[in-house]
């Protein structure tokens, strides 16, 4: 009975907390990133890789877009890799 009437307030007090708290809201917006797939040719690397797809870009930051959308952990590609690059740049 006492355990009872001790945890009345701190229900009270939840529920008080509970009533103001804004719901999570779930969105409907999915990423519309798009990108190709490219292969690394024997003795490419990563820059003449993005030299030769986007010539008019910076080539450190196409890299860097490479790295980070491969999840790469450096900048060494293997012969036949097979590269996610954005879109923008295997037009």
């Amino acid at each position: 009975m006492f355990g009872t009437l001790a945890a009345i307030p701190l229900v009270v007090i939840a529920i008080f907390l509970g009533v103001g708290a804004a719901g999570a809201q779930a969105s409907g917006d999915l990423s519309t990133a798009s990108f190709d797939y490219v292969s690394v040719a024997p003795g490419q690397s990563l820059w003449q890789l993005a030299v030769q797809l986007a010539p008019q870009a910076d080539p450190s930051e196409v890299v860097a877009d490479i790295v980070a959308l491969n999840r790469l952990s450096s900048g060494d590609v293997q012969p036949g890799q097979k590269l996610a690059v954005p879109v923008e740049y295997s037009r």
